[in-house]
């Protein structure tokens, strides 16, 4: 059995198309563009390199890019006032502060600041209630575009087993209620589950979103499960998921590779999330 490729880049290439067409109309209707705010704290490389992509990704499909870098000795105070402003300018539409920031800040503090209208990467406290509670509201990104991928892939989750491996505030949990709001009976699993390989083997969907370079193998895999690797490892050999990918795919029926599968996605449900935003603003205006 060779498992069938979901292949990432293609299925992002296609939403980033639908979100160009939608900022389009969304500026004629309207008279003015999404705006994406994005935040960067100190020289971090590889966080320099990450929102130069969405910066760059934005202005493809039309949406106005409002970039703020601050030094690493900034303090809290000075990034609080960033937000505060961020939130309170019309034309910014969505607001991303980029992680990690540097150790003398909290992270999860300044990004609970972000207006939950505004908050794009869905990780703001009221985003997460409103996810929680099957509300209206801006889910995280990486988890919507897991989503999406198994949409992609003509999988229907009503009554399936999902199975998320990892527990993060991040990606475990949300991914976990989006599955659940999808219909499909969900197990979250990690480090201290018993017998996990058993745990893992039981899905019919397979998340694995620990950070341990190939550590689900063959065995912990129904035969014709759909497996859905988030991890991002480096190792000599080069960049491996959490999926043990060549022995896995003797086995599932479908499959994400890394790279090429769920990575490009995180960036295309960016660009959505932010028009979304900006629908939501216009209609709460035209309904004022």
């Amino acid at each position: 059995m060779s498992a069938e490729i979901i292949d990432g880049k293609a299925i992002a290439a296609k939403v980033r198309e639908e979100v160009a067409r939608d900022v389009e109309a969304f500026t004629a209707r309207t008279g003015r563009k999404p705006g994406l705010a994005t935040i960067l704290v100190g020289d971090d490389p590889a966080s320099a390199v990450y929102v130069a992509n969405k910066r760059r990704t934005a202005g493809e499909v039309g949406i106005e890019s409002f970039h703020h870098e601050l030094p690493a000795t900034a303090t809290t105070e000075e990034v609080e006032a960033l937000i505060e402003q961020l939130n309170a300018d019309d034309a910014v539409s969505g607001i991303l502060c980029q992680l990690p920031v540097p150790d003398h800040l909290d992270g999860v503090h300044l990004t609970g600041l972000i207006d939950a209208r505004k908050d794009v990467d869905g990780l703001t406290p009221l985003s997460a209630g409103y996810l929680a509670l099957g509300r209206e509201g801006l889910r995280p990104c990486t988890p919507a575009g897991c989503m999406r991928l198994l949409a992609e892939a003509g999988v229907d989750l009503t009554g399936k087993h999902a199975v998320v491996i990892g527990r993060s505030n991040l990606f475990g949990k949300p991914m976990a209620q989006l599955l659940l709001a999808a219909n499909a009976t969900v197990t979250i699993a990690h480090s201290r589950t018993a017998d996990l390989p058993a745990v893992a083997a039981s899905a019919d969907v397979l998340v694995a979103a620990v950070g341990r370079d190939r550590m689900v193998k063959a065995d912990w895999v129904k035969p014709g499960a759909v497996v859905i690797d988030v991890g991002i490892n480096r190792s000599d050999d080069g960049l491996h998921g959490d999926v043990d990918f060549d022995a896995v795919s003797e086995v599932a029926a479908a499959i994400t590779p890394v790279p090429g599968g769920v990575g490009p996605m995180t960036i295309a449900m960016l660009l959505r999330n932010t028009l979304t935003a900006a629908e939501l603003v216009a209609r709460e205006e035209a309904l004022a």
